[in-house]
């Protein structure tokens, strides 16, 4: 069977979580391309069956937390400063997440951080409260980087048409601004929360607390993407001015290497529970769920701040079978929340869910037709997991073996 964007052409689901093979790896979103050429997916183990995110969380009991800290606050000793200057810097736009990391850090570990945010193309009213919240009950000095907005409402509506993808502009910004900023600051620790293999990149990913360089460095601007288009076609073919693209852009190598900043992932020192870390924020920060439950899923805390976080959980539903029950639910089955039959139900009840609520006032504020956006939706289903049955697509394999092929 034919697969697109280099999948793997037969579908497998983990025995112990939800999650099938489909599932992408992280990769430097600046190298994003329709084709997906050099892409990774969830390795699930051939003997057990058993995928690899799942395997770390099994070491994760096994790891010494304590000796962990204390190589955490030997870190932040070494870039602690004792003159009123930031020695830590917390990107985040005001989840649960993010709030948890900056107020720890701020009142357990007594670091100076400052907060950076990158804000949602849309915030919803209570992702907005909640970021108030972060910085007002929390208790931190806030920096906010607003991009041009006609660049980037042109940015995520080509990224939608070329890669159906409504929030790479989002983690752009979210990923890229932060060492930039830190080097302006002369801040040399930056700290996210969980590292992007604990969802399924390769195991070995999990040993270190830095972030790849890759993630966030590039030696030439002109080899790298945005929206699945290369920058010098951006500027020849949609006439962007180089000015406002450029914010977009990761740091240069020669400035990360000259200034010398680290970036950790906190949950590589502090065990990281997605639950936990709600109850912290809503308990430190004011930080508060949904008042409803996220269409497609059945929580009410995780990614929650952006209209269009519903719609981005939509088209990895259609790209790669996986909705946002599907990650959620897998989250909670390695975390012990929920039993792998639970798992299944909910998958079953909620993923590809299509999220109306804010479905027309985002299309409306990218100048997409709604008849067009289910034309792209169409093109990008890969025949190896969607099958049309008279006029309604149907997914050949689910983790509940019902799919049309099962």
């Amino acid at each position: 069977m034919i697969s697109k964007f280099n999948l793997p052409s037969k579908i497998v689901f983990c025995k112990k979580c939800v999650m099938s093979n489909q599932r992408p790896s992280s990769i430097p979103e600046f190298f994003h391309t329709k084709e997906r050429k050099n892409a990774k997916y969830l390795n699930i183990n051939k003997q057990d069956g058993i995928c690899d995110a799942c395997k770390h969380y099994e070491t994760r009991d096994d790891i010494n937390w304590e000796d962990r800290e204390k190589k955490l606050i030997k870190l932040l000793n070494k870039h602690r400063k004792n003159n009123g200057e930031y020695d830590c810097l917390v990107p985040g736009s005001g989840g649960k997440d993010s709030a948890y990391q900056a107020h720890i850090l701020k009142h357990k570990y007594k670091m100076n951080p400052l907060v950076l945010t990158w804000p949602p193309i849309l915030y919803t009213d209570y992702g907005l409260k909640n970021y108030d919240n972060w910085i007002n009950v929390g208790g931190f000095d806030a920096l906010v980087v607003r991009p041009n907005g006609k660049t980037m409402k042109k940015l995520t509506q080509l990224s939608i048409i070329n890669l159906l993808h409504p929030f790479q502009t989002f983690i752009l910004g979210q990923k890229n601004i932060a060492p930039k900023i830190a080097s302006k600051f002369g801040i040399k620790l930056v700290f996210y929360g969980e590292n992007e293999a604990e969802g399924g990149n390769p195991i070995a990913e999990n040993n270190n607390s830095l972030r790849k360089k890759s993630y966030f460095a590039v030696k030439n601007y002109k080899n790298i993407y945005l929206a699945g288009t290369k920058v010098t076609e951006l500027l020849e073919k949609y006439k962007f001015k180089y000015q406002d693209l450029k914010i977009f852009f990761p740091i240069n190598d020669n400035e990360i290497n000259k200034t010398k900043i680290e970036i950790h992932y906190l949950g590589y020192y502090l065990k990281w529970t997605s639950q936990e870390a709600f109850y912290y924020a809503a308990k430190n920060t004011g930080f508060k769920p949904r008042p409803f439950r996220s269409q497609g899923t059945y929580s009410k805390y995780h990614s929650v701040d952006d209209k269009i976080d519903d719609f981005h959980f939509y088209t990895t539903f259609i790209k790669f079978g996986i909705g946002r029950a599907t990650y959620d639910a897998s989250q909670e089955i390695k975390n012990k929340h929920l039993t792998r039959e639970e798992g299944k139900n909910l998958v079953k009840k909620f993923d590809g869910e299509f999220p109306k609520k804010y479905f027309s006032e985002v299309m409306n504020y990218l100048d997409i037709k709604e008849d067009y956006f289910f034309e792209l939706c169409d093109k990008f289903r890969s025949p190896h997991i969607w099958k049309k049955k008279g006029d309604i697509w149907k997914l050949r394999h689910t983790v509940n073996k019902d799919g049309v092929d099962d």
